[in-house]
């Protein structure tokens, strides 16, 4: 076994017989974090390793610094994506046998035992994910363990419910089902033959005046209507016109039949060819100017209305269709365009996205190399791109009116609503992608009557609000997200037709949606093994009422249960406890939907003291540069990356490359360098252990303590905020370099380098729990490394004297070395000369502020004018932090004689009468004169 691994499955069991992560409320002050619980459709790759290998980090750091530490963990198995798993996996549909067999591994004898849903969840459970978190040493409370489908779970959920709609946040309205034409019936997802996952996408039909009719663009960004130059029409179509409640719509066929389906009055009048409009002109709303009609080849008929608004600056397919029509005179010249005006359009920046210029479609068309509009799969990546930027960081520019300086995810809602109560535009719904029937036909979106949560009340808004200012956001720039998520949250859709998980508890025809049940679990963990032999019954309202909102007393709700009494107050104690949860963690693209969701439903249920503290929000993985993707097979799972590296390297890579909330890039080759980096750790502890040398104290001992003392500093503030990257950069990379030093310097002290090891050994525990624990009960550690005390700062060690001694040191050595590279010596002597006392002075005098004219005032400083003039156009940033006397840069560097000579092989000589090159002259304050012979 390589020496970058410990006996991991010694440690395993040793934790678990000591119920090392299974606390129970104590006199400590808690500290519990959640994160999101995996959906176990598939295995669990390299990408979900990194989401939950950061709250572990935290944990095991929390647990260390004496706080009793929850860490839950449950499985989500609500909707439909496992049904729809299973039922292409009995139908041995091509892909998904792949998926099985090649990415995760599964046997013909497991797809074979795979019957009901929950069997396959099992599956992925059992065999992928609990495993793969046991092998990463996640410090997890396996106890509290539970499934969305669970009977105990969905009694919670019923309740969660019920109390929603007695607050008047759940109603009934209009309300978004797909429908079938050919079959003429609403359907589910289990009627399906693709589009299952599709999401619903809400389009904005903007109006443009056409002579006495309309034409209708359809946009998914109505925000973009100040940066409008022209209309897409595809030549190639023909249109229709029709009378949509009283005004004359020119549209595409198909969205003629979507609008019917979603409660339009439509009669069809007449059809318009797409060529018979070119080159005439419309009016734009929002901007109320004439923009021309123009070909292109995207508009799609079966895409909104078939007819789209040009904003170039912004959208890349436009941009691109705008460049290959102003090359193409061939085109213009067929429909009878005026060449010139059409090679004068220019794009009219609206936005400001951080990363881009005034004209981001323009910049990645460019950064990505698209030619032309046949560059389709790089146009829908650079759309997607450039559409997220703005949404998360855009700000509108000066020349957007009133919506001047908002957030672009703010003035999307603002600028739709505007439009649409002037009566200048409506909105569509419409699939992400297609969607087909079992039958062959076409699915749509049709309205039907059903349940949604009211995102959209303003009391609520404002209490969301305040739950955002008070938390800690972690990375802080997502609170603004948060604020913005709020602003534009209306109704929201909470139920489906069809799926595992909890039926509404007061319409059973419906099931409670994925993200709709997954709101206030965190609370259902602080229970979950407290009550998981309680019959269902006894689970009622009137229990969790008193549990986790307190009404009620503790003999009434016994009677009303059955629950003992002492029982009932020690679980509703076990909840007091553990909540607020400290830090939610979860991905940064869930910020849109499930944090905030999350933040809504506790401000619903709980009183203010009970809101979460503080949210961490992640990146995604990459893996050798290119996305993450189950169904792709680009994965790595967890199992395989373990086998090959061990645990200890996979944690420290993840935590290291990046953090948390950036993307990280799994490549192979680094993963080895951090093996290759983790052995040396693993040798210097133990070489550490049997080390002989000296025991009395010099001044190089008090720069390492006082390095060390930094990095303890610098660990303790990098893991309170989340930086694993920082803290390890410290703690593990720079101590190395340090060590090093110390090393090179002089014959180390040996209790000295015993204690840092077992500093070490502590501040590494968090990310690489086996190893520490090998090492520090090798090198006679009291218990367990997971429950010792995690370094604190002395401020005592810290000793900027010895460090600028060090630092002196360490310049003059890496000037001879750079010395020596460019004249290829081999050095015989070297002459080291130190600045002249005046120098000093007029360095002081800079640092007190004085100008040339004071400085000058000085006789002795007046007779050297050019040299004071040159010294004092020395920048602050170019002078060391500690400055020396010449005197005393001489003592370092006569005292550090030996290390010199050991270095270079050289006679050091300090201050020699000769100075064949004029080196003394140009010495200055912490950069000593060299010359070498």
């Amino acid at each position: 076994m390589s020496d970058a691994f410990s006996d991991e499955s010694k440690w395993l069991k040793r934790w678990e017989e000591d119920g090392a992560f299974e606390p129970e409320p104590d006199n400590r002050k808690s500290f519990y974090l959640t994160v999101a619980y995996p959906y176990p459709s598939g295995g669990m790759h390299i990408g979900h390793a990194r989401t939950y290998t950061v709250p572990d980090v935290i944990a095991r750091f929390k647990r260390m610094q004496g706080y009793n530490v929850l860490f839950p963990m449950a499985w989500h198995v609500t909707g439909t994506p496992i049904i729809g798993a299973l039922k292409r996996l009995k139908e041995k549909e091509k892909k998904q046998m792949e998926l099985m067999r090649d990415t995760y591994s599964m046997t013909d004898e497991a797809m074979a035992g795979i019957n009901e849903p929950m069997d396959f969840a099992r599956y992925f459970i059992d065999e992928h994910y609990r495993p793969s978190m046991r092998r990463l040493g996640y410090s997890i409370d396996w106890r509290r363990q539970f499934t969305t489908n669970d009977p105990g779970y969905k009694r919670f959920i019923s309740w969660q419910y019920r109390t929603l709609r007695d607050k008047g946040l759940v109603m009934t309205g209009l309300h978004p089902v797909k429908f079938c034409a050919k079959c003429e019936n609403p359907v589910t997802t289990h009627d399906l033959l693709e589009g299952e996952d599709a999401d619903v996408q809400d389009f904005t039909l903007i109006k443009f005046a056409f002579g006495g009719d309309f034409i209708i663009a359809a946009t998914l960004r109505p925000e973009t209507i100040y940066g409008q130059t022209n209309m897409w029409v595809n030549p190639d179509v023909e249109y229709v016109k029709a009378d949509v409640g009283g005004e004359k719509w020119i549209i595409s066929g198909p969205c003629a039949k979507k609008l019917k389906m979603q409660g339009f009055e439509v009669k069809l009048e007449a059809t318009i060819g797409g060529s018979e409009m070119m080159g005439k002109k419309c009016v734009a709303p929002g901007v109320e100017r004439e923009i021309p009609i123009l070909p292109s080849s995207f508009p799609d008929p079966d895409i909104g209305t078939g007819l789209v608004t040009s904003v170039p600056s912004d959208a890349p397919y436009d941009f691109i269709a705008l460049k290959d029509l102003q090359d193409d005179e061939k085109t213009m010249k067929k429909y009878g365009l005026d060449i010139n005006a059409i090679r004068l359009i220019r794009t009219i920046p609206i936005i400001e996205i951080e990363g881009f210029g005034p004209d981001a479609a323009k910049d990645i068309v460019e950064r990505m190399g698209i030619k032309s509009q046949k560059d389709t799969e790089k146009l829908r990546e650079a759309t997607q791109e450039v559409y997220k930027a703005g949404f998360h960081t855009g700000v509108m520019n000066p020349g957007c009116g009133p919506y001047s300086g908002m957030p672009v995810a703010r003035a999307k809602d603002r600028i739709r609503e505007g439009l649409i109560q002037e009566g200048r535009a409506a909105n569509m719904l419409e699939f992400s992608e297609p969607v087909k029937c079992r039958c062959g036909g076409d699915v749509m979106v049709a309205k039907a009557e059903s349940w949604f949560i009211d995102y959209g009340n303003e009391d609520w808004k404002e209490q969301v609000r305040g739950a955002i200012h008070n938390m800690d956001a972690i990375p802080d720039r997502t609170r603004q997200d948060y604020l913005n998520t709020v602003d534009w949250l209306r109704q929201w859709p909470c139920i489906r037709n069809f799926g595992l998980g909890t039926r509404l508890p007061f319409d059973d025809r419906f099931v409670i949606e994925p993200l709709s049940d997954s709101t206030i679990y965190m609370a259902y963990y602080t229970i979950s093994h407290m009550i998981c032999d309680i019959p269902d019954e006894k689970l009622s309202d009137e229990f969790f009422d008193f549990v986790f909102r307190d009404i009620g007393d503790v003999r009434s709700v016994s009677e009303g249960t059955g629950i003992d009494s002492k029982r009932l107050t020690g679980i509703k104690e076990s909840f007091d406890y553990w909540y607020p949860q400290d830090y939610r963690c979860s991905a940064l693209e869930l910020i849109q939907n499930h944090l905030t969701f999350m933040l809504y439903h506790h401000t619903a249920i709980f009183p203010p003291d009970k809101w979460p503290k503080g949210i961490a929000s992640f990146g995604m993985g990459l893996l050798e540069g290119a996305k993450m993707s189950s169904s792709k097979g680009n994965v790595i799972l967890v199992k395989d990356a373990v086998k090959r590296h061990g645990a200890d390297i996979v944690r420290l890579f993840l935590m290291g490359n990046a953090e948390p909330w950036m993307d990280f890039d799994w490549r192979e080759d680094e993963v080895n360098a951090v093996g290759r980096r983790l052995s040396q750790f693993i040798r210097q502890v133990r070489g550490a252990k049997d080390m002989g040398g000296r025991t009395d104290e010099r001044i190089i001992d008090r720069w390492m303590r006082s390095k060390v003392a930094k990095k303890v500093e610098k660990a303790n503030e990098s893991l309170e905020a989340f930086q694993t990257r920082k803290a390890l950069q410290s703690i593990f990379y720079e101590m190395f370099r340090d060590i090093s030093w110390y090393m090179r310097r002089d014959e180390p002290n040996r209790d000295l380098m015993r204690e840092i090891s077992g500093i070490w050994v502590r501040l590494m525990a968090p990310f690489t729990p086996f190893v520490c624990e090998q090492l520090w009960m090798e090198i006679g550690g009291e218990g367990l490394v997971s429950k010792a005390p995690y370094p604190k700062a002395s401020k005592c060690d810290f000793d900027p004297d010895a460090e600028a001694v060090e630092d002196y040191l360490m310049g003059l050595v890496e000037d001879i070395q750079s010395i020596l590279k460019v004249t290829n010596k081999v050095p015989k002597s070297i002459l080291i000369y130190t600045y002249d006392d005046w120098k000093l002075e007029v360095i002081k005098c800079l640092r007190e502020g004085k100008n040339m004219g004071e400085i000058m005032a000085d006789p002795e400083m007046r007779k050297r004018g050019s040299q004071v003039a040159k010294l004092a156009k020395t920048r602050p940033e170019q002078l060391p932090d500690v400055l020396f006397t010449p005197k005393k840069e001489r003592q370092i560097i006569d005292e550090a004689g030996d290390f010199l000579f050991r270095e270079f092989n050289a006679k050091i000589i300090t201050e020699p009468d000769e100075d064949p090159a004029g080196k003394r002259g140009l010495a200055g304050p912490g950069k000593p004169g060299i010359y070498i012979i």
